[in-house]
């Protein structure tokens, strides 16, 4: 329910977050928010209005009651957010984009600014744009400000700062404006009041005595005229969102505007995405109604870049172009085959493509007439742009083509160097793969206009720190104690290295990682003759691997952050494990930390100076920041962990926390701290926004790879890797993120082969540059057949070995920690082809519940609450269907399979790698009484309450004793 608008919502955010003060809709908030969120928002808002804003959007979107929608409306329009609600209302929100160059405008100035006017003169002149509450309180700012004044008697202090405080707060409150005419409004009202240099900033070009009527030169004039010198899209920026060609980007559309299917490999920054408008301009007027695009980027918040500025563009060129986007679950709510009948241009994540086509709403890709694939070096192995690319191969090579046109192909990509190679000849082998893939004859780079691609896209200078480790560190010692220990408790229960030939594995390094991956995949498949005994030892094992694993990277982080990171990382695990209500051998494992937590928390004191890799870093931020304190930066790490720990490290700096930093990360499941918490998409965007803004929210952004590719970053002009390195491509996109001039690219490691591992990337780089330049110079055609039509006769191969058939017959689903019995795969059936419903209720009886953190609805599901086996393993979800409740959905990764006959088990990572077959999930195969969960919900929650007070009464007894 509710869905469009959210999509709606999420997609307008920007508007909504920089407009929106939280606590003037506040009555809203108490009425359909939890308190406690409620709370979070106010407290938020003290810190950062735009953020609390984005909280609330965010918390706003979660919401399933009736009427909500209608009752922010409501709450808006009763608040005087005519302009906002109106937007909202018809989804238009041209009015509100039309003031955000003065907002631009008053953000750079508002230093100066704040100090030339003169609020309470002010005020009598900008009623109409500001709202009633505003003016009360910056009044209210005014008079709190002169009786601190009064009372503290500090005379001369308090008159400069009481003024100051009220124009800071004047100046926010004009630039959260919806209404329209409000730049008018204030340059008016400031030439009323003579305050002739505040409005000097806003009008530089214009005399002081000229009159409010020259309103569109100086500051604003010369603002966008910054913007239309290629901020933000490498293009000549023309009207509003169009975006015109350089001479170098015909240069590299020439090719495709001349039918050919083509890959375009250019540097980042450049403009690609201006290269790929073009083309899209230029294929609808030749094509005509004809013509369908699809432009697809790999990531979201790629897409929802690309597609701001695909509609920015055709809405000033042509509105009458019709463009609609897809990713994610809007897949699940829109129709790919509505869309696609009602526009020209479609903007996609490839994901969407690829399920549309098996769901057969998309019965050939001859239904488009030109296919562009951002990032496409990606089009290898199982990516989506490689299974779109395969069924493009088949229809074209196929004998039965019954005379449909397949679409032309673009590729876009800043580097073609994928895959391993040694030389020259390996690399063409490789490039010749890729084009083959994409079905592509030609290679576009730029040759003729290089001196103007140059004085656009600036190359950073590439530069290397090799720093000493530690000498000694105690740290290290008590954890490798710790882990010892813990190693010697698994033998107990069962020889664990009978479970893995991983050898020479050192605690703190990734070998060691996989040793645990590995026992833990062998254990979940153990069998041992008693069965109690079996779920014993399992559980044991699972619990002892657990807890090696989370020393193990703590470690990881002690190397690259401080040891106090590192420990905050522990104690969080160890809290959470104290929360789940341990058992005997967890309570064993949690004595251990805690007996040495006292001599931890003394060596995590002596601060950042610990680690010659933070002195490095330290040094390098404070030089650049004292040559030039405009520098933006860019840091890329490994983990979120070590994301989150530098975060800490710059904002505890005396000397770095003037940074801001703002932290990047994915949305993965695992966070840094085990809680799940990866970033959504709005608060992905509040970090970028920060980073971009001109009035240096932040100054430097900490980021993990999401940031490698696509993300535009366009103020960026230093960048650097902490121990990350990569391949080419990654090299090449990293590099890139650095586009202002004067730019460094900075690697800081203290292992030597790291660096080498760079250095010969960058050789590798010139390799691939060599070997393109001679496959442009060489036809290449034959080569390219031999590999399209040698890959389809395996691909036809494969496809000839019959399938093995699914196995009749009765499984049982064990959790794969503890090896409790949870269900049989006879209850299970099998909701559009991927949701695994347990239709027998005593599960609920062998699981707990709790409600879900993010709730939302997917494919026709509604996530409700969380299932966990009572030993705290994840299984699932709880879901509602139309108008089913309550049904338990699986992960097959969390269990263990057994063959009722022979007993074997077997583990599986995804459930179409099953070899058992499922049914169909049936609207009758529901009785019109389920609903098995209430009362289960009640009870297992109520279960695990009094294991929770149990384990505080044992573990208090055993402290006392």
């Amino acid at each position: 329910m509710y869905e469009l608008e959210k999509s709606n919502l999420q997609r307008c955010s920007e508007y909504v977050v920089h407009i929106l003060r939280p606590s003037y809709v506040k009555g809203f908030m108490t009425t359909y928010l939890r308190p406690e969120v409620a709370e979070r928002i106010l407290s938020e808002e003290s810190k950062s209005v735009t953020a609390a804003a984005q909280v609330f959007l965010d918390q706003v979107c979660l919401l399933d009651e009736l009427g909500w929608y209608q009752a922010l409306l409501d709450a808006l329009e009763a608040e005087d957010y005519k302009g906002l609600c109106e937007a909202l209302k018809g989804w238009d929100f041209q009015t509100l984009e039309s003031t955000k160059l003065h907002r631009v405008l008053l953000d750079r100035i508002e230093p100066r600014f704040t100090k030339m006017i003169k609020p309470r003169d002010l005020l009598l002149h900008l009623g109409d744009c500001l709202r009633k509450r505003e003016c009360e309180e910056i009044q209210a700012v005014s008079y709190l400000v002169i009786i601190y004044w009064l009372y503290s008697h500090n005379i001369l202090i308090e008159n400069l700062k009481g003024p100051i405080a009220a124009a800071e707060r004047l100046t926010d409150c004009l630039k959260r404006s919806d209404k329209q005419n409000w730049f008018k409004l204030l340059k008016s009202a400031l030439y009323s009041c003579e305050l002739t240099d505040a409005l000097q900033l806003l009008e530089p070009d214009t005399g002081a005595n000229s009159g409010v009527g020259e309103v569109q030169k100086g500051g604003e004039k010369r603002l966008r005229e910054e913007e239309e010198r290629g901020g933000g899209g490498g293009g000549e920026k023309s009207r509003g969102g169009e975006k015109k060609m350089r001479e170098y980007q015909r240069e590299l559309a020439e090719p495709v505007f001349q039918g050919k299917n083509t890959v375009i490999c250019a540097p980042t920054g450049c403009g690609k995405t201006v290269v790929a408008l073009a083309i899209c301009e230029q294929h609808l007027k030749v094509k005509g109604k004809g013509a369908k695009v699809v432009f697809m980027a790999t990531k979201v918040d790629v897409f929802n870049q690309q597609y701001k500025l695909f509609q920015e563009h055709f809405q000033e060129k042509d509105p009458d172009i019709r463009i609609d986007g897809l990713c994610g679950n809007q897949g699940d709510q829109l129709s790919m085959k509505v869309v696609m009948e009602n526009n020209d241009i479609i903007v996609l994540t490839p994901q969407i493509l690829v399920n549309a086509m098996a769901q057969g709403e998309v019965p050939s890709l001859s239904c488009f007439s030109l296919l562009i694939l951002d990032e496409c070096h990606n089009t290898t192995g199982k990516h989506p742009y490689n299974i779109i690319m395969t069924s493009y191969l088949d229809a074209k090579l196929s004998t039965e083509q019954n005379g449909q046109h397949l679409p032309q192909i673009v590729g876009l990509t800043a580097s073609v160097g994928i895959g391993s190679f040694k030389n020259q000849s390996e690399a063409e082998n490789n490039i010749c793969q890729l084009c083959a893939s994409l079905d592509s004859r030609i290679i576009s780079t730029i040759h003729t206009n290089t001196d103007e691609l140059q004085s656009y896209v600036h190359t950073p200078d590439k530069e290397f720190f090799l720093v000493q480790k530690r000498h000694t560190d105690p740290f290290i010692r008590i954890i490798h104690d710790i882990m010892a220990k813990i190693e010697g408790l698994a033998k107990t229960v069962y020889n664990i290295e009978s479970l893995s030939s991983i050898e020479n594995r050192d605690y703190g390094s990734q070998k060691y990682e996989q040793w645990i991956v590995d026992v833990q995949k062998k254990c979940r498949v153990l069998q041992l003759k008693d069965q109690e005994e079996e779920s014993r030892v399992c559980r044991a094992l699972y619990n002892y691997t657990e807890h090696l694993r989370k020393y193990n990277d703590a470690l990881i982080i002690n190397e690259d952050a401080r040891t106090k990171d590192a420990l905050e990382y522990l104690s969080s695990f160890i809290q959470q494990v104290k929360n789940a209500g341990h058992d005997a051998t967890e309570r064993q494992l949690t004595a251990y930390f805690d007996g040495q937590q006292g001599v931890l928390r003394g060596l995590s004191s002596g601060g950042q100076k610990e680690n010659p890799k933070l002195d490095m870093l330290q040094y390098i931020l404070e030089e650049q920041y004292r040559q030039n304190d405009e520098t933006k930066s860019v840091l890329f790490v490994r983990t979120r962990a070590l994301a989150d720990a530098l975060k800490s490290w710059m904002e505890e700096s005396d000397s770095l926390k003037f940074l801001k930093p703002g932290v990047l990360i994915g949305r993965g499941r695992k966070s840094s701290q085990l809680t799940g918490s990866g970033m959504t998409l709005n608060s992905k965007k509040g970090v970028l926004d920060s980073f971009k803004s001109f009035d240096n929210q932040s100054k430097i952004l900490i980021a993990t790879s999401v940031a490698d590719e696509g993300i535009d970053i366009p103020q960026c002009n230093l960048v650097l890797m902490y121990e990350y390195v990569g391949n080419v491509v990654k090299m090449v996109q990293v590099r890139g993120r650095g586009r202002a001039q004067g730019s460094k690219c900075i690697l800081v490691s203290d292992k030597k082969d790291r660096i080498d591992k760079e250095k010969h990337n960058m050789e590798k780089e010139k390799i691939v540059e060599r070997a393109i330049r001679n496959l442009q110079d060489t036809p290449t055609e034959m080569l390219r057949k031999v590999f399209q039509r040698g890959d389809k006769v395996c691909r036809d191969m494969v496809k000839m070995v019959p399938e093995r058939p699914r196995t009749e017959g009765s499984y049982q689903l064990l959790c794969s920690k503890c090896k409790k019995h949870s269900c049989y795969t006879d209850d299970i059936r099998v909701l559009q082809d991927s949701h695994h419903i347990v239709l027998d209720p005593t599960l609920f009886s062998r699981a707990r519940t709790e409600p879900h953190p993010k709730p939302k609805g997917f494919m026709g599901l509604v996530k409700t609450r969380k299932l966990f086996c009572h030993c705290g393993l994840d299984w699932g979800i709880v879901a509602s269907y139309l108008t089913i409740q309550n049904l338990p959905v699986l992960k097959i990764e969390s269990f263990v399979v057994k063959n009722c006959v022979t007993e074997q088990q077997r583990y599986y990572r995804k459930w179409r790698d099953v070899t058992f077959s499922m049914k169909t999930f049936e609207l009758t195969d529901i009785a019109d009484s389920w609903n098995p969960c209430d009362l289960a919900i009640v009870t297992s929650t109520l279960n695990f309450a009094l294991l929770n007070v149990w384990t505080s009464v044992l573990t208090s007894s055993a402290t006392q004793g």
